[in-house]
């Protein structure tokens, strides 16, 4: 082999080893962040696909009979492809949560009643994982190593190992559990998973390996943190409708309140005026004036019975808890074309609800197409939610009340579920909407 050749040879061979240092330093380095390790992974498995071409170029110029030196070359170059091989394993775990492959429903494989019922699900499998850790029975492990020819010294090593496998395996596990959440639950379970399988390696010289029951017990750990996640957000989630709801029946009774106190004072103010006009009737001198007299009680007679019936309508409001209305509310400006919200309300005023979902959180005001009145209101919505399910635009969160259907389908489900008649505003004023976009444009939006 020439000089030239052996400088060369030299020359790659320092470069590997750098490249291995720096693969060390960026392994025992690596950032928190997952796009920086998925760039760094990346680089490096460029980095050693750049030194196998280079390696394999030099050997192609070698002499052909210097075999022993070219077998050690191909060892190198084999190396460097079982490394490249296990760097782009941690990419695809890395892409797995960059790229949020886990999008899919999540199917529970628990499914407890509620938050509670996990946590201690979860505290029982603690204790089993503690048992088995303190039976033995997380590791294998042998029984006759001896160290200088001391089977003492030998056992003594051995459980040090295992301690530190085990501990090993429980940081990993316990990091990779604290942050699961939808997005990489996937990519989690193929760390744990893939921990499993490098400790088992590292410790295979010392015959220790961790136990597939130990394995099993970690994922089930990390399955139950997930669904308690899950759980606590769905208990959330139902505490604010119950707040909420809370906060509607507390607003109806002000308004039930309020409109009894305005009918007491006009039944008074009313019955005041009638006995007014009984009076002068007896003192009236002639028939001219007793007629005005009779023509004006016969109008506060009327006033008298439309406040009774209205009177009534309040009771009948205050006992029926179902009875309602339902709206059918768009946002052109916030949410585009064919887009409804479709709730109930109890308010005496149902606009002042829709003035409400119109406050700072949306940049416009939401357009009524549609307030139905019903005696069972909770049954008319269900039936709306019901037939456009698949429509909804938050398809997890079901007080999102949101539906991407036209106008059209939901009178059709109207109709369909409701024998009265109903009034739909097919168009959508949107008035701040259409003004902003001409004032922003030169040019009003299309209708």
């Amino acid at each position: 082999m020439s000089f030239l050749d052996m400088f060369r040879v030299n020359k790659i061979k320092a470069e590997l080893d750098q490249t291995r240092a720096d693969r060390d330093t960026l392994k025992a380095t690596l950032s928190d962040t997952e796009h920086l390790e998925h760039y760094e992974l990346q680089k490096a498995i460029a980095e050693l696909a750049r030194k196998k071409q280079e390696l394999e170029q030099a050997i192609a110029g070698l002499d052909v009979t210097h075999s022993k030196r070219r077998q050690g070359h191909d060892r190198e170059i084999a190396e460097l492809e079982r490394q490249m091989k296990e760097k782009r394993k941690d990419l695809v775990l890395m892409d797995d949560e960059i790229l949020l492959q886990s999008f899919g429903f999540y199917q529970p494989k628990y499914d407890l009643a509620n938050a509670e019922a996990y946590k201690a699900r979860l505290d029982q499998i603690r204790a089993e994982q503690a048992a088995l850790i303190k039976s033995g029975r997380a590791t294998n492990s042998p029984t006759n190593w001896t160290v200088n020819n001391s089977a003492k010294e030998g056992e003594r090593m051995i459980k040090d190992n295992v301690k530190l496998i085990v501990r090993s395996f429980n940081n990993e596990c316990d990091a990779s559990i604290v942050n699961v959440k939808f997005s990489n639950l996937e990519s989690t379970e193929k760390r744990i998973q893939k921990a499993y399988e490098s400790l088992n390696q590292l410790a295979r010289r010392l015959g220790i390996s961790l136990t597939p029951d130990y394995l099993n017990l970690k994922l089930q750990e990390l399955y139950l943190a997930h669904e308690y996640q899950l759980k606590k957000q769905q208990e959330k989630e139902e505490q604010k409708r119950l707040r909420e709801q809370m906060r509607e029946e507390a607003k109806l009774q002000r308004e039930i309140e309020d409109a009894k106190l305005k009918l007491d004072k006009e039944e008074k103010h009313f019955v005041k005026a009638l006995a007014a006009l009984n009076t002068q009737l007896l003192k009236a001198g002639s028939d001219a004036e007793r007629e005005l007299i009779e023509k004006e009680r016969a109008s506060i007679e009327q006033e008298l019975t439309e406040l009774t019936k209205a009177r009534q309508d309040v009771l009948n409001r205050e006992r029926n808890t179902r009875a309602g209305y339902v709206y059918i509310i768009s946002n052109l400006g916030a949410f585009g074309e064919n887009v409804y919200k479709i709730g109930v309300t109890r308010r005496l005023e149902p606009e002042e609800r829709v003035d409400e979902l119109g406050d700072a959180s949306v940049p416009f005001d939401f357009d009524i197409h549609a307030l139905i009145f019903s005696e069972d209101a909770p049954t008319l919505e269900n039936a709306l939610h019901r037939a456009f399910e698949k429509r909804r635009l938050n398809m997890i969160n079901q007080r999102r009340e949101f539906f991407h259907v036209t106008l059209e389908e939901i009178e059709q489900v109207v109709r369909q579920n409701f024998s009265k008649p109903v009034e739909f505003v097919v168009l959508a004023d949107a008035a701040e909407y259409r003004q902003s976009a001409l004032l922003r444009n030169g040019t009003p939006p299309a209708a």
